[in-house]
């Protein structure tokens, strides 16, 4: 056997191990944990139920729907949910509208004390698309965050009028640009001029006329993304007068095709400007490295992230970014299909990354799953950051063909201990004991203002998951809201590091993230035994920089450009 040959049959057996392991971390019986996170959906007042089409042909887009929002759309300082739901498709069980209560997408205002209030006809963010994806960004810069949908159909893009209504805005800012299957989107200031930019992933190209059911063993199944060709994804230059142009191809977005789905804008190298990072399904993931002046690079191959460690290529669905090991530096956390791992990429600085997922067990329990939506956040204030995976599988009719997996399928928490290692706490957590759906997207926000990230999950065909976080541990920590005023209002794109003691830990403001959905861009950190914060220091998008002093814990403070700040008590 010669050397090649033996090296790739060490490869494969790693990798069959690895997975082994992965499977028998299942049975294996959780570790005792801080973390309880409690099912409150019941009592919540949110009665929205996600539909996909339910065509009956199988529709690829059926088994992607749908991502979500949270956001604080009438800036009343609590944190609001937006649900994007699917639409009647074409075929056999192909249903009429109900006039009375056709499908749309839903918006909830938070009420305060897990309470929710549909406002979904007021406010006129009843989408009718088919949603797929969602990014929230002020991209006008008038103080109040738009709603920016992928569809598979025609983009829509939502202007907030600051008086708790939305006018849509698709056409007249240049983002109506026909019918496309849409995945996750991110907004992003990509010259640092202040404007929000927008990136734009697509997933497949897909026509009624062309499509051709896919049979299993005599049963339709929903095909995978290689039967069909990949779409190009697109990025629009904010022009600043509330219109966007394409710049796909003379950025160097166009150069690319693939099948996008999850997508993160993040200064990964550390040089001051955003990247792109973009979760494939089934091909190698982007990294577009900005090369300044509007170009972007695809180097995810060149710096660690386009493949798992063995040099798979994987049915990359959600990602997430965060600094799991509190060393400055902002890592990714991304989810895959069945019989694979998710996968959590070191950033090692220098641009570069390492996949460190059997290290640190990051993929622990998730071989025999479908993972869509994720989390890299601290959920008992320890001050490292834990996991959140939503699961569920394709294939509504799987458990007629296949005896190892199921539709259904429970979703998980691995708690980070020490950024060293994760291990799988999801029973003790108590989402274990909870009804299992096959979830898609997810978003992690402190919901009541009691010093914790909380969760709600986007099910498919099913009603959403919604976990209050009651934890055990009474560990400090602190809420950072970031304005703008040279930059971008939002803040997106600034670094924010937070110190006490001996302790320092780094965030930075996204917008687009997890599965196709947008969450956290008010910035959470526990401080485990500390009580007060020593400095927060940001670098705001653009290179400015403010620093904040002997601020207490248990708060959250709002910084704007220039250093002023304000504290709020929770």
């Amino acid at each position: 056997m010669s050397e090649r040959q033996t090296s790739c049959v060490m490869r494969r057996c790693a990798w069959s191990l690895v997975a082994a392991l992965a499977m028998a971390a299942q049975v294996i019986a959780d570790q005792p944990t801080s973390i309880r996170l409690h099912d409150v959906s019941q009592t919540s007042g949110i009665h929205f139920r996600h539909t996909d089409g339910s065509s009956g042909e199988h529709y690829l887009m059926e088994a992607m729907a749908s991502g979500l929002a949270t956001f604080d759309y009438d800036r009343d300082g609590d944190l609001d949910i937006y649900f994007l739901n699917g639409a009647p498709l074409r075929g056999p069980t192909e249903k009429e509208s109900d006039e009375k209560d056709p499908p749309r997408d839903a918006l909830y205002r938070n009420d305060g004390g897990w309470r929710f209030t549909d406002v979904t006809e007021q406010s006129g963010l009843g989408d009718p698309g088919f949603g797929l994806g969602v990014a929230i960004a002020d991209y006008n810069e008038d103080g109040y965050p738009d709603v920016f949908i992928t569809n598979f159909g025609p983009k829509a893009l939502y202007r907030n009028n600051g008086d708790g209504t939305f006018t849509e805005t698709t056409t007249e800012s240049g983002l109506s640009d026909g019918s496309r299957v849409g995945a996750g989107a991110s907004f992003l200031d990509i010259e640092g001029d202040g404007d929000l930019d927008l990136y734009v992933a697509n997933y497949i190209k897909f026509s009624y006329a062309d499509y051709t059911p896919t049979l299993f063993r005599g049963r339709k199944v929903y095909p995978g993304p290689l039967k069909f060709a990949p779409e190009k994804h697109q990025l629009f230059r904010n022009s600043g007068d509330g219109t966007f142009a394409d710049i796909s191809q003379t950025a160097g977005i166009a150069a690319r095709a693939s099948w996008g789905m999850g997508t993160i804008a993040a200064d990964f190298d550390d040089d001051g400007d955003p990247d792109i990072f973009v979760a494939n399904d089934s091909d190698r993931n982007f990294l577009f490295q900005n090369e300044g002046g509007a170009s972007f690079r695809d180097v995810g191959a060149q710096v660690g992230v386009a493949y798992d460690y063995q040099g798979h290529s994987l049915g990359s669905m959600g990602v997430d970014v965060g600094d799991f090991n509190n060393d400055g530096r902002l890592d990714i956390f991304h989810t895959s299909y069945q019989k694979q791992l998710t996968v959590l990429y070191q950033n090692l600085g220098g641009g570069f990354f390492q996949d460190v997922t059997p290290r640190t067990g990051a993929g622990m329990g998730t071989y025999q799953r479908v993972n869509w939506g994720a989390g890299l956040v601290d959920f008992d204030n320890d001050a490292d950051r834990d996991l959140f995976i939503v699961n569920g599988h394709i294939h509504d009719n799987l458990d007629d063909f296949d005896d190892n997996s199921t539709y259904l399928q429970p979703n998980q928490v691995l708690e980070n201990q020490d950024g060293r290692r994760f291990v799988d706490v999801s029973r003790a957590s108590g989402i274990r004991v909870r009804a299992q759906y096959s979830g898609r997207g997810a978003c992690f926000e402190d919901f009541d203002n009691d010093g914790d990230v909380d969760a709600v999950v986007l099910n498919s065909r099913a009603s959403p998951t919604l976990l209050d976080n009651r934890r055990t541990s009474a560990h400090g920590w602190i809420e950072v809201e970031v304005v703008g005023r040279n930059t971008n209002r939002d803040g997106v794109g600034a670094r924010v590091r937070v110190k006490s003691g001996n302790l320092t830990q780094a965030g930075e403001v996204h917008s687009g993230r997890g599965y196709q959905s947008h969450f956290g861009s008010r910035l959470h950190f526990g401080l485990a035994e500390h009580r007060r914060v020593d400095q927060i220091e940001i670098r705001w998008s653009g290179g400015a920089r403010d620093v904040i002093r002997d601020v207490p814990a248990g708060r959250l403070i709002q910084i704007h450009e220039g250093g002023r700040y304000y504290l709020r008590e929770n």
